[in-house]
């Protein structure tokens, strides 16, 4: 079931109806092929295919609980304090930590993965058919992605808990959750069925725009620290929101599918016929192509109010309007309702109703 070592010359990379036209065809073909296909053969499949070891799992719920640790340690030790020497608005303040760790997080595992593909001896970016050339079921991971691998599963499953019980609640908190599971999904079965070639490359192409994302944010809490305005965060901060917006499209709306998609929808089978959960796998991805697109009409709004009004605000992690109208009270102007967003989330513990969680190690109320 191994040993296709792929063409003498890398292909060149399709385009969106390249991928539309082939991706379909053959996806239709191996439907059709897939007679015998059912919960009977999923399962033999599924124990055929799957290697991971018990030590393995109870090393990623031990690192998982340990990214919590430590996201709680620094915030107390190191983010909370840092945000009281700078003089933050409450409502930065309470939210920058949050910011902080994901960027320090995102930039370390974004960096690795930039090793991974540019500097050592992998393929995968100039040749995404390669991730699945001598792939075999059970075949060995290697250490180096095997890391990667390990320290991404566990921050994701840290993330799930993060997100409803220490992250502030937002508009596109739920899909957020739903983001994360399918991530560590694809993480889990992707390292159980060794397809780990292609997860390194799909994790490069989407904690590029983290990074971007939480520095952006970063600098609009600090542009107004000390209750002055600072010109050089206001710069930082546009000029972030404006490389978010190009990366975003680029890595995950036109790499992510033309070099992705492709490999695991159209050359997987070229290389390895009757590849296990080809189907499974392909839907995860593919909705994590939709989510990628539902968050970039949020960048879309997030342009035409910048353009509108020449401020930069919260990309796409919006607090949720309808509670901060139930929490203050009142209407909001739509001027300057997407400012006051954040100031109601502190306003929470007017309303006895609502249940306690704890934000940035710091409890907070909101909507579950």
């Amino acid at each position: 079931m191994s040993g296709y070592t792929g063409p003498a010359e890398v292909e060149p990379m399709p385009g969106y109806l390249d991928l539309i036209t082939r991706a379909s065809s053959v996806m239709l073909g191996a439907w059709r092929d897939c007679g015998r296909c059912g919960l009977e053969l999923s399962k033999r499949t599924l124990l055929d295919n799957a290697y991971i070891t018990w030590t393995e799992i109870a090393l990623f719920i031990f690192c998982a609980f340990l990214c919590t640790q430590v996201r709680r340690a620094l915030t107390e030790s190191l983010f909370q304090p840092l945000a009281r020497w700078c003089r933050l608005l409450p409502k930065d303040a309470a939210k920058m930590p949050e910011s902080a760790w994901k960027l320090g997080f995102y930039t370390m595992s974004w960096s690795y993965s930039t090793y991974l593909l540019f500097f050592s001896s992998y393929s995968f970016f100039h040749d995404p058919p390669s991730v699945f050339y001598n792939w075999k079921s059970g075949m060995s991971v290697p250490a180096d992605i095997a890391i990667a691998y390990l320290i991404q599963g566990s921050f994701y499953g840290h993330s799930i808990y993060a997100t409803i019980y220490m992250d502030a609640w937002r508009k596109d908190s739920a899909v957020m959750v739903v983001h994360h599971i399918i991530t560590l999904a694809l993480i889990s079965f992707s390292y159980a069925f060794r397809y780990h070639n292609v997860g390194i490359l799909v994790l490069f192409l989407h904690d590029i725009n983290d990074i971007q994302l939480e520095f952006t944010k970063l600098n609009i809490y600090l542009k107004n620290r000390g209750g002055g305005y600072h010109l050089l965060n206001d710069i930082l901060s546009n000029s972030g929101s404006v490389s978010f917006s190009i990366t975003w499209f680029w890595f995950r709306l036109y790499w992510f599918p033309l070099k992705v998609l492709y490999a695991t929808c159209v050359s997987s089978l070229q290389s390895v016929p009757n590849i296990p959960f080809y189907f499974f796998f392909n839907a995860l991805l593919l909705a994590l192509l939709l989510m990628n697109i539902y968050w970039f009409l949020f960048i879309v709004i997030f342009v035409v109010k910048v353009l509108k009004v020449k401020e930069v605000n919260d990309v796409r992690e919006y607090e949720d309007e309808e509670e901060s109208k139930a929490t203050k009270g009142l209407h909001m102007e739509p001027q300057s309702a997407n400012n006051d967003d954040d100031d109601d989330g502190d306003a929470g513990h007017h309303n006895s109703a609502r249940r306690k969680h704890v934000q940035n190690g710091v409890t907070k109320e909101k909507h579950l």
